[in-house]
Formats: structure tokens, sequence, C-alpha cells
């Protein structure tokens, strides 16, 4: 579904995206992997096309179709969504007002009010709270709750797991392990290396802008030169 072919990203001068190319499938979790600086943000951005960086070459392809020289709601109404690092919520709405801010409430088809509190039935007890009063695994749920309301078929995930207890990150695992049943695409950012081994099918490592491995999630575990050369932490 999603083909980054030799994509070449920069901020001003700086060259960050130095020809990374991947693959995501209908229905697969991918994880960039990498070290601090290396790139996986800026590639995210680059996909999603928000600035800065800046592409200047390469290409990104959704269903075979360019999304260069698209505006981001113009990508974003292709069903891809990004759950950005930080989780970008406004601290001054509800809970449900990030919720109904791109689908009204009284939506029946795709992803609905009702099944989003389903899916997280904390932020169905929290609802009328403002964003600025929420945990923070309560306000990575609503970020993955708010994109979630685009019917997206591709959802990329910066550092979701940043800041968040165990138990929250066993949670945010099952998450991403029941939308994958729904057949949506993740395309996941992680520093925890283990939450992302969790629930990928295949990781890329990224180290300068550049992709240097690829494999099956389930070959990188017993590989210590590559753990040790990623610089991630452990559970």
């Amino acid at each position: 579904m999603l083909e980054v072919c030799d994509l070449h990203s920069f901020y001003g001068e700086a060259h960050v995206i130095r020809g990374a190319s991947l693959t995501v499938a209908k229905g697969e979790v991918v994880a960039l992997l990498g070290r601090n600086g290396m790139g996986k943000t800026t590639l995210l951005r680059s996909i999603m096309a928000l600035t800065p960086p800046l592409v200047r070459s390469g290409d990104v392809r959704w269903c075979g179709e360019t999304l260069l020289g698209l505006w981001p709601h113009a990508i974003a109404a292709r069903r891809i969504a990004i759950v950005p690092q930080g989780r970008r919520l406004f601290a001054s709405l509800t809970v449900i007002e990030h919720i109904t801010m791109l689908k009204s409430h009284g939506a029946r088809e795709g992803w609905t009010v009702a099944r989003i509190f389903s899916l997280f039935p904390r932020l169905a007890e929290r609802r009328h709270h403002l964003a600025r009063h929420l945990s923070g695994g309560e306000r990575q749920m609503l970020a993955v709750a708010r994109a979630l309301m685009i019917d997206p078929e591709l959802m990329l995930m910066d550092e979701p797991s940043e800041g968040l207890s165990p138990v929250m990150v066993q949670q945010l695992e099952d998450m991403m392990r029941e939308l994958r049943q729904t057949g949506l695409s993740i395309l996941l950012v992680e520093q925890n290396l283990y939450s992302a081994l969790a629930v990928a099918d295949r990781v890329y490592v990224l180290e300068t802008g550049k992709v240097v491995h690829q494999c099956r999630a389930c070959d990188i575990a017993g590989d210590q030169t590559l753990l040790g050369h990623l610089g991630v932490r452990k559970r």
C-alpha cells in the first residue's frame, strides 16, 4: 500500500533523509528503528508532507498514486493518519471535542464515538475532561482515537510509548494488535525496541537517514550485534 522510494529530505541545506526506501502492506505493522537523531521522525513527516523537512527527490506512493506535491490535508483525505510524537492535543478541549472535531457525534459509519469508547473505555469515563487534565496514557489513547476518526487505512505512529508506564505500554501494544486485526496498516517509530518487536511484522533500521537493515521482527531479537548497534532500551 505504502511505498517510499529513494527519498531525500532536507532541513534547509541539512540532508537528513538520504535515499530511504521502505514498504508497508495492508494489515501489516512495520517498525522503523534507530538511535535518536537518525531521521525517523523526519521520514514520517516527509510521508505526510509536514514541513519542515522539504522533500527534494524520490517518491512516496500510496496505492500506486504519488503523494508528493499534495498538502497534508489531502494526504489525510486518502485515509492516512498520524499520531505525532508528544501527542499534540489541544489542552483546552475535552476528550469528546477532540474525538468529534473530524467527524460528528452522530456518525454511524467507520469509526464512531461509540466504537472509540468501546476500544478505549477509559476515554468514555473521561469524555468531559480537558486534555490537560489527562494522564500520559490517557493522552496517548486520545491521540490515537482522534487519528482513527478519519477512518484510516494507514496510521503513522511516532514514539507512542514515550513517557508511559510499563502497564500502559502493554495496553498500547494490545491496542495495536487489535487495530491490526481490523486490517489497519501501521508504520511505527519506536525507541523501545522490545515494545516494537512485540507488535511488528517487519522492521527497518535507519542510520543517518539511510535504511541499513531490514528483516522480520522475529529475526532481530537474537541478534546481539544489531541490538547493541541500535542503542535502544530494553524492557
